[in-house]
């Protein structure tokens, strides 16, 4: 019996090692929290990020505990980005916004729009659902395709009515990124110097890949298989985030 215990403790513990290597050094999964991303994430989607884009810190190992001093193997990421990153604040907490400003460049809005380098970020009006949630709750927005100077396209949103209008000028300091999220009035991004702010490459967990699983948590809990129809979005799994 006691053979049988510690092969038994032995599989365990070489589960868990080899669990802990995969997440650290090549995916681990993420849980969208907060609409700041939509239209592309919502609340509710799984997804996994990649460790290998941009190289590896501690924060790439559990709980921030990684034998590395400074990021090794790194690789620039690129603008347009999906990127999940420990924050400044705290080092902790894990956001999930997309990459705008690289070292050296400079963002600004004016009357609602966004600058890069004092170059207008072309963006046009497009038909798609106009609700997006904030929180609980669901606000009128105008959605935007946008495109960045390396022709990367997403979609944006801003309210109808009381959008965020015009912003100092962000000169983003070397080694550093600046973020925004695509659900742009409710968003606590880079513009929040003191909770966010620019943030570090040290602090770069990974690049957002691609969705595995969602569920409409305002629809119930995935338990209620008898509502699966509603909660669970199928049309999701195993989407690619751009």
């Amino acid at each position: 019996m006691k053979k049988i215990i510690l092969e038994n403790l032995k599989t365990i513990f070489y589960a868990l090692i080899i669990a802990i290597l995969i997440r650290s050094l090549l995916l681990q999964p993420f849980y969208i929290p907060s609409s700041s991303m939509e239209p592309s994430l919502l609340v509710g989607d799984r997804l996994f990020v990649s460790k290998l884009s941009y190289g590896y810190s501690k924060h790439s190992f559990p709980f921030s505990l990684g034998p590395i001093k400074n990021r090794i193997l790194f690789s620039e990421p690129e603008r347009g980005d999906i990127v999940v990153f420990k924050t400044p604040a705290d080092n902790r907490t894990d956001y999930i916004k997309r990459l705008i400003g690289l070292p050296g460049d400079k963002i600004q809005f004016i009357d609602g729009n966004l600058y890069l380098n004092n170059v207008e970020i072309l963006k046009s009006k497009i038909e798609y659902k106009s609700k997006i949630y904030c929180g609980k709750s669901i606000v009128d927005t105008h959605v935007f395709k946008e495109q960045l100077v390396n022709k990367k396209e997403y979609l944006t949103t801003y309210y109808k009515n009381g959008s965020y209008q015009n912003s100092d000028e962000f000169l983003v300091p070397k080694d550093h990124y600046f973020f925004l999220g695509d659900n742009r009035d409710c968003s606590k991004d880079s513009r929040f110097l003191t909770s966010v702010g620019y943030v570090h490459k040290d602090n770069l967990v990974g690049k957002a890949q691609f969705i595995f699983f969602s569920t409409n948590i305002k629809e119930g809990s995935v338990f209620k298989f008898w509502k699966w129809k509603k909660i669970i979005r199928i049309e999701r799994f195993f989407k690619k985030i751009v």
